[in-house]
């Protein structure tokens, strides 16, 4: 993909509203690079700036700056700290905006004033103060910039009474809207090694790192995130076998105290008799608030371990590790957290965000093939409800992917991975917008709980779903019958299925009925208007319903 207008964070400001400390928290939060374009400037002309001003003059000063600025604004996934008087050229915000958000850090005169005060020195009296009148210096010199502040910037942080933590949150977030705002939130990119994707969230903001061979980078991660101490990785017992002593290692190397505890493999660990095992081993090891748990494997273990996180004294630092497809592209990123219950899948379960989610695309390789085949559903579901052009991307790509072909394999799921953490990002707690990715999971969690969980894995589970979701958008006159045919030969590219055999369909029709969507016993249904936009209808007839699951079904 090309370069968009969210690759990099632009940082601009009035002097002390901290835009070289804030910048190296952003960077540090997000997995990226900081680039100061004052200490830049320093390195070219091998001298303070007070001298450059002093023995060289302003106008060398601001040919130093523009070289600075052009340099970082060529790279991605940079913050771009700026000097106060780098936006005043029009060059140079060219140049900002074309890289990236511009975030602009504002504070009042008299807080930039008592700022100065606490942090001047003899060595470097700094000009604002000198005179006679360091306010009227400050108030005219702000008062002369402000406009080209206000215009440049995509984003606004008044730090006057913010602690240093707030106003990098601000910063994130405001980033985050830009990224909106100027482009495709669901579709963008960033630079391979830096993260893909960022969730803005109440619950909290974190990273979404995707690559090959990044499990490596897991300690040093975990040490940007703020994370020390006791660790508990928790993995089940086909996953632990590939990779559960060397991320012990990684972990270990770097600092960490570490264990694991490894659950059986499959749907049925994920209990509350599971859960409740867990808790009895992490008071065993006496492990304390702040530890963290890291959730290695797939989606079954992301939703044990993060129920068990969010709990276990009232909530501990959840990593995501996801090792399958389904996992790195959906139930790692948003926060949702749950276990099964005998009367239904996820029925016991909260919100709870990660500090930071790494997928490391090459464990994919290790997957079974009918689970990498499952995994692939979830991307085919994100372009069919978000974006059309992944669709295109999916369906002309589909014989690299199904190989894991290394140049398109990390796209498809740093891609489908940033759409999920676009909407999650508009719609943490399913409220709105966040509905529109259960298209195809009302049947497909009929499927599996009719099935007893044991027959479908949730991928072919939610393409047969899907499957009967374009059957109704058809019967109802939303989409022509072309697009339900193009929505089943894209599914059958990556070996899908859309349909079954030996399930009751009554069966099916109840677990529907007692569904998470149902709302004033109507059940909510997510349909596609055409490919890339959904609508939600919760006036489908139940016999309409009942004859596509008997269609879906051959018994």
């Amino acid at each position: 993909m090309g370069k968009t207008t969210g690759r990099n964070i632009i940082l601009i400001g009035f002097s002390t509203t901290g835009k070289s400390r804030i910048g190296a928290m952003v960077a540090s939060r997000l997995g990226w690079r900081l680039y100061d374009t004052d200490k830049r400037i320093v390195q070219m002309a091998g001298k303070p700036i007070y001298r450059i001003f002093a023995q060289d003059g302003e106008p060398r000063f601001r040919e130093y700056e523009k070289k600075a600025l052009k340099e970082a604004c060529d790279r991605d996934g940079a913050v771009i700290a700026c000097g106060g008087g780098a936006v005043v050229d029009p060059v140079n915000r060219e140049m900002m905006k074309d890289s990236g958000i511009v975030i602009l850090l504002e504070a009042r005169p008299e807080t930039i004033y008592n700022r100065l005060l606490s942090n001047s020195s003899e060595e470097e009296v700094r000009p604002l103060l000198a005179g006679d009148d360091p306010m009227g210096n400050i108030r005219a010199l702000k008062e002369k910039r402000q406009l080209i502040y206000s215009e440049a910037a995509d984003w606004t942080v008044h730090t006057d009474n913010l602690t240093m933590e707030e106003v990098c949150d601000e910063a994130i977030r405001g980033w985050h809207y830009g990224i909106r705002c100027k482009c495709n939130v669901f579709g963008a990119q960033f630079a391979p090694g830096v993260s893909s994707a960022v969730v803005v969230a109440s619950g909290g903001i974190y990273p979404i790192f995707v690559g090959h061979d990044l499990l490596g980078e897991l300690g040093v991660s975990l040490n940007d995130a703020g994370l020390s101490g006791m660790v508990s990785v928790i993995s089940d017992d086909n996953v632990y076998k590939i990779y559960g002593k060397r991320v012990e290692n990684i972990l270990k190397k770097a600092g960490y105290d570490v264990d694991s505890y490894v659950v059986p493999a499959g749907e049925q660990s994920k209990s509350l008799d599971v859960a409740a095992k867990i808790y009895d081993w992490m008071t065993d090891r006496r492990i304390e608030r702040g530890s963290a748990v890291i959730a290695l494997g797939g989606g079954m273990i992301g939703d044990l371990a993060g129920l068990v996180a969010a709990t276990y004294l009232r909530g501990l630092p959840l990593i995501h590790v996801p090792t399958s497809l389904l996992a790195m592209v959906d139930a790692s990123i948003g926060g949702k957290v749950a276990v099964d219950h005998e009367q239904g899948k996820n029925l016991v379960g909260s919100f709870y965000q990660p500090r930071l989610v790494l997928s490391d695309v090459a464990t994919l390789s290790s997957l079974p093939e009918r689970e990498l085949t499952s995994g692939w559903a979830e991307l085919v579901k994100h372009a069919l409800i978000l974006d059309a052009d992944l669709f295109d991307f999916l369906d002309s790509n589909a014989d690299k992917l199904v190989k894991l072909d290394k140049g398109v394999a990390a796209e498809a799921v740093a891609r489908s991975a940033a759409i999920k953490a676009g909407v999650v990002s508009l719609d943490e707690k399913e409220a709105g917008l966040r509905t529109v990715l259960n298209y195809g999971h009302t049947i497909a969690h009929g499927l599996e709980t009719a099935s007893g969980y044991g027959h479908f894995l949730h991928g072919e589970a939610v393409s047969i779903g899907m499957t009967g979701a374009a059957m109704i958008g058809q019967r109802l006159g939303l989409i022509s019958g072309d697009v339900a045919e193009k929505q089943k030969t894209v599914l059958k590219k990556y070996g899908l299925p859309t349909d079954c055999d030996d399930i009751n369909a009554k069966a099916v029709l109840g677990a529907i009925e007692l569904d998470k969507k149902v709302k004033g016993r109507k059940v909510r249904w997510v349909l596609l208007e055409r490919i890339g936009s959904t609508v939600i209808r919760d006036d489908v007839p139940g016999e309409m319903v009942l004859a596509v699951i008997n269609e879906l079904i051959h018994s």
